[in-house]
């Protein structure tokens, strides 16, 4: 199976079309019609709740634009759904709530976020919600795992990896030397078949998106694009970039 031509067809809108002075907050409801109006596809990320729903959020823990403090996994659904966010007063969606807003209108990018534990959790939640929506979606993760996971519970479901050429921040000080050598250079593709890379644009070019791309045909997606000078780098090194900041002409 291939990536969905529509998956580079038009710009991916990183974490919907957010814009904090417009008090419309990145993975918010705002920023989901937002990037439907313009047309965009919209990239989003999930996290596991305590009761096993997936929810629309980036950060592990409530406070970067939240009241509150605590990890989400150990909060439930219907108490994330009350959080309150800074400067709006929309509050967290599960993927339910997503799939109902977006009908199918443009393409969803999905990152499934990860703690890198092996838990399946929040693939099998997706897979789960899903299977009912007809609209066009993909997903995808920084964690080899988790996109083996997608690829044995819903092989029909087209699957990226998120990526990048080092491991070596602070980011991934949890990681064991081990689960970072595998992500390294995408060593783990054969076993996970991803249909696409989406790769860091600060880092690209590299030789492994360049030889998935090139060589197995993957298309390569760029994050997260900003400035005119990453524009560029996409157009000349990718396939689609994943933007943020700005409103593309096209």
């Amino acid at each position: 199976m291939r990536a969905p031509d529509w998956l580079t067809a038009r710009p991916v809108a990183h974490r919907g079309l957010h814009d904090r002075n417009r008090a419309i907050i990145e993975n918010m409801p705002a920023a989901v019609v937002a990037a439907v109006a313009g047309r965009f596809s919209i990239e989003v990320d999930l996290q596991l709740s305590a009761d096993g729903e997936a929810m629309v959020h980036h950060d592990a823990k409530l406070g970067r634009l939240t009241e509150g403090d605590g990890a989400l996994i150990d909060k439930t659904a219907a108490q994330l759904k009350q959080v309150v966010f800074r400067d709006t007063p929309e509050r967290m969606m599960t993927l339910s709530d997503l799939c109902t807003l977006v009908a199918g209108r443009v393409p969803l990018v999905l990152e499934v976020k990860s703690h890198f534990t092996g838990d399946r959790k929040l693939v099998r939640r997706m897979v789960q919600v899903l299977a009912s929506y007809s609209g066009p979606v993909v997903a995808m993760s920084f964690d080899p795992d988790q996109l083996l996971a997608v690829r044995e519970l819903a092989p029909a479901l087209p699957r990226g990896i998120v990526a990048q050429r080092t491991y070596d921040d602070d980011y991934w000080t949890s990681l064991s030397p081990a689960q970072r050598q595998s992500m390294v250079a995408l060593r783990h593709g054969f076993q996970t078949q991803p249909h696409f890379v989406a790769y860091w644009i600060d880092q690209l070019p590299a030789p492994a998106p360049w030889i998935a791309r090139n060589i197995f045909g993957c298309p390569l997606l760029s994050w997260t694009v900003r400035t005119p000078e990453q524009r560029a780098r996409v157009a000349r090194l990718a396939d689609q970039m994943i933007f943020e900041g700005f409103v593309p002409e096209a």
